[in-house]
This record gives C-alpha cells, sequence and structure tokens, in this order.
C-alpha cells in the first residue's frame, strides 16, 4: 500500500476473473464490476509471461538510454502518437502540473492505401534497443487478443450479439504506451504526481504492470481506492468512448498513480497500458435504450472525440 490520504483503502470488490473461463460465466461479474468501479482484473489473458517478461527488459533498455537519444525519437507535431514523449509534456485535464512521466507509444500499422491509414502515423523503432521491434509488435497484438476477449465479454453483459463490438474496433487506433516512471528526485515539482487524476480517452484500456502500490480509482461515493494486482494479471479500465456508448451505464472512472513513500520512492516503476480505440470513422452514439436526456453524449466520431481529448491533455 503507498502513503496516502486516509480515505484510501483496497478496492475489494472488484472482480478478478479467469479469461480462460466461457464467457458467459463471467460476463455477469465483469460487468458489474464495470457498472460499479470502471474496473475489473483479469487472469490467464493469453499474454504469456515470457513475453511480459521480455517486454519489461526492452522498455527499461530504451529508458536507460542517454536523453539525446530518446529526444531523437520524438515526432514533432504528432501528438505523442507515435515514439517517444518526454518528461514535463502530458498532464491531467484540469491539472496544474505536469505528470511525472516519460512514454513511447507504439501504434498500428497499416498500409499507406487503406482508407484510415490517414488518421494512424507510422511506428518508429529504436536502433540502439536489439528486437525491440518484434517483441513490441508481438506485445501489441497479444494486446489486442485480449481486448477483444474483454470486449465479447462485456457485449454479453449488455445483451448484445458476443462479436457487437468486433466491427467497432477493427484497423481501430489503438495505441500501447510503454510508461517510465524515474525515483522521486528533490526536483520535482511542488504537487506533482506520477499520474493525475484523470479518465482515459479510449474504449476499454488493458494495463500491465500494476503490481507495485500507486494505481488508485475514485468511487462513486468519492473515495480513492486502491487496486490491489495479482502478478501478471491485467487490470481493465472503462474508457470514454465505452461510456458514451453505453449512455454511462459503464462508467469511465477517475483514476490516479500516486506517489509511494519510503523505499518504493527511490525506485523507477515501470508499466505497460493498452488504449483499445474504436476505430477511426466508428460514429458513437448511445447505444438503443441507453440514450441520455442531456447532450453529454451527443453522437460524435471516434476521431474528433479523441482530437478534442487530446487537445484537453496538451497532446495535441
Amino acid at each position: 500500500m503507498t502513503d496516502t490520504a486516509p480515505s484510501t483503502r483496497s478496492t475489494a470488490g472488484i472482480a478478478s476473473v479467469s479469461l480462460a473461463q466461457p464467457l458467459a460465466d463471467i460476463a455477469g461479474e465483469l460487468g458489474a464490476s464495470f457498472a460499479e468501479y470502471g474496473f475489473a482484473v483479469v487472469r490467464d489473458h493469453g499474454i504469456s509471461q515470457e513475453l511480459i517478461n521480455r517486454a519489461e527488459a526492452k522498455s527499461k533498455d530504451f529508458f536507460a538510454l542517454p536523453a539525446d537519444v530518446k529526444h531523437s525519437y520524438k515526432i514533432e507535431g504528432s501528438g505523442g502518437a507515435r515514439g517517444y514523449t518526454p518528461f514535463g509534456t502530458e498532464k491531467a485535464k484540469d491539472a496544474n502540473v505536469f505528470d511525472l512521466k516519460e512514454f513511447w507509444h507504439v501504434g498500428r500499422s497499416l498500409d499507406p492505401s487503406h482508407k484510415l491509414a490517414k488518421y494512424m502515423g507510422p511506428n518508429v523503432w529504436p536502433a540502439e534497443v536489439d528486437g525491440f521491434e518484434p517483441t513490441f509488435s508481438e506485445l501489441y497484438k497479444a494486446f489486442e487478443d485480449a481486448g477483444l476477449r474483454v470486449l465479447e465479454a462485456i457485449a454479453l453483459h449488455l445483451g448484445l450479439d458476443q462479436q457487437f463490438f468486433a466491427a467497432t474496433v477493427k484497423d481501430g487506433n489503438s495505441v500501447m504506451r510503454l510508461l517510465h516512471y524515474p525515483p522521486l528526485g528533490p526536483d520535482a515539482p511542488d504537487g506533482a504526481i506520477r499520474a493525475a487524476a484523470h479518465g482515459d480517452i479510449n474504449t476499454i484500456t488493458l494495463l500491465l504492470g500494476a503490481e507495485e502500490a500507486g494505481l488508485e480509482l475514485l468511487s462513486k461515493s468519492g473515495e480513492w481506492l486502491s487496486v490491489d494486482v495479482p502478478e501478471g494479471a491485467l487490470v481493465i479500465n472503462v474508457g470514454d468512448m465505452l461510456e458514451r456508448l453505453t449512455g454511462g451505464a459503464l462508467p469511465s472512472t477517475t483514476h490516479r498513480v500516486v506517489n509511494p513513500s519510503g523505499e518504493a520512492a527511490q525506485r523507477a516503476r515501470y508499466s505497460m497500458p493498452f488504449f483499445l480505440h474504436f476505430r477511426p470513422d466508428y460514429l458513437i452514439e448511445p447505444l438503443d435504450g441507453a440514450a441520455s436526456e442531456s447532450d453529454k453524449f451527443a453522437p460524435i466520431t471516434a476521431q474528433d472525440f479523441l482530437m478534442q481529448r487530446l487537445r484537453e491533455i496538451n497532446l495535441a
């Protein structure tokens, strides 16, 4: 546990399920957890521990490179969609201080002739880290496969055809992020934390590397709850796009990564979230029966919504 405000307690109530089970057997538990917390934990997700270990090693190798080498992979004008994003760039919506993190993005590779290619730039790969491209290309595909299975369970929970989401995310603008939170030094800006309170933009997020304490979600009652994760499990959370699609039935919950205290403050933290997106031309509007009386969830394409939110967090 981190040394946080007294109101922080364990999220003993969020679902922790095995994706190896028949989806019909876990859809209710998973859906109820998303409806109450916006979060769930999944085990047996199909991403091998060997691949996870290899990816973690490659990520650490990249972030250990000299600053000038890392900065050479920053792509101006891309909104951080590919390559390297340095410290002091991203800050949460309405936050006053930048987050204490640097990261690398891997996205979908589409043939230039594909009608959605204009929304997705080519990936870049650091030549200084052997095996970086094949490792993270493999992990990207594994994340996507696990995400599709989670979406199938969500579809069943919502009373939809199990394959409902397949077409909505096909060739979607999904992004894998390699995150490095450095040890906390005396030069950290006042009030800065590793990741300030925020909601995710996308459909669902799949997170590897959350075993180290620090991830917290904000409950409906306004209480911060720590997310406790078995080693190797995935934390799944609902993003803003899925909240819009469900008319708020599945909420995109505010969450944060708080600074540790004691010895943990002297250790770097690494994690790998996968932001699974609808395809850019998909019109997000509340499902039948989920329409809102307000215009909070007015129809908008996934691309327009993405750009709107990226501007809010200083990435576009």
